[in-house]
This record gives C-alpha cells, sequence and structure tokens, in this order.
C-alpha cells in the first residue's frame, strides 16, 4: 500500500488525502506503467532522451479536465520535442472518444485505472472523499534526463494548473 500523506491539496474547499509520496523538481521521475488508448501498456521509460509533460486530471468528462487537456493540445502542437501526456482513470475506450469528439491529437492520454502505479508514485491518487480513487490534478514535467524539471500539484482540484509555469520549464528542459 502506498504511504498516505495529508497533502495541500483540496476538493471544493475540503481537504483530501493523497496516496504517495510528493514529487519534487530535481529528482528522478518515478517510472509508472499506464493503458493508452490502443490498450497498450505504456511507461515513462519509454520516453527517457524526451521532455514530457505530464498532466493528471481527475476525469477528462469534466469541464476543467476538458479545458485543460485542450490547452495542452494546443501548446503541443507550438512545442516541437516534447510530449504532453494526460493522465487519468477514465478508461481507455472513454479517453479515445473524448479525444475524438474534442478534436485532441497531440496530447496522449493514458489510463490508470489497471494498477493505478502513476498515482501512486506521483503521489496524486485520491484516498477519500467524493473523488476517492481518481488522480488529483497535478502537472509534472520530465526532462530529458529523466528528471523532474517542475511539479505542481494544483491546490484546488476544480481549478486550472499554472500553464505558463509547465510550459517554461518545458522549453528550458528542451534546451538542456
Amino acid at each position: 500500500m502506498a504511504q498516505e500523506r495529508a497533502a495541500a491539496v483540496n476538493f471544493k474547499s475540503s481537504p483530501v488525502t493523497l496516496l504517495g509520496p510528493e514529487i519534487k523538481a530535481g529528482q528522478p521521475a518515478p517510472d509508472f506503467a499506464a493503458v493508452d488508448t490502443e490498450l497498450q501498456s505504456v511507461k515513462l521509460d519509454q520516453a527517457r532522451g524526451k521532455v514530457v509533460i505530464l498532466s493528471a486530471v481527475p476525469s477528462l468528462d469534466t469541464p476543467v479536465c476538458d479545458m485543460e487537456t485542450k490547452k495542452f493540445n494546443e501548446a503541443a502542437g507550438k512545442l516541437g520535442g516534447v510530449e504532453i501526456w494526460t493522465v487519468s482513470m477514465d478508461l481507455p475506450f472513454a479517453q479515445k472518444r473524448w479525444c475524438g469528439v474534442a478534436g485532441v491529437t497531440n496530447v496522449k492520454t493514458l489510463s490508470d485505472f489497471r494498477g493505478q502505479s502513476f498515482g501512486q508514485n506521483y503521489g496524486v491518487l485520491i484516498k477519500d472523499g467524493p473523488l476517492a480513487g481518481l488522480t488529483a490534478r497535478a502537472v509534472f514535467v520530465v526532462g530529458k534526463d529523466g528528471r523532474v524539471a517542475h511539479a505542481e500539484y494544483v491546490k484546488e482540484i476544480t481549478t486550472e494548473p499554472n500553464y505558463e509555469a509547465a510550459l517554461d520549464a518545458a522549453k528550458k528542459a528542451l534546451s538542456a
């Protein structure tokens, strides 16, 4: 069982408990296994040597997650050399359907439903409250060297992340 921690993360102003360690900039990025929309296993280690933005969201079927993923999709089209992976507990079938309807083609959506290794390894798996079992909103930038260049646990799950900080960190990691 993953370690439990009270994080400074809220859902509609109520604190939530997250499972897993708090990831910080400068540390090696933990590996994880998730499932893509073709039901294939994807591991972070497969992206070694690339800059990857990991965007954790509770569900693509919510307004803020929808908006966030579309904004990152738009940014990905302009950021050569940077991959953006959105990770949620949504089933791969739902992610594929959502991407088709939303016109999202530049972001890779991954489902953590099988083993919850992303949620637990990145400390975003919600233990309690109405969103128990889903992932909290967070953004991590992993550099070509496999180290975390940026980490943001969004304080209020119902709000958007700091896109500019994540994109700036990705651009810096790309040129490093």
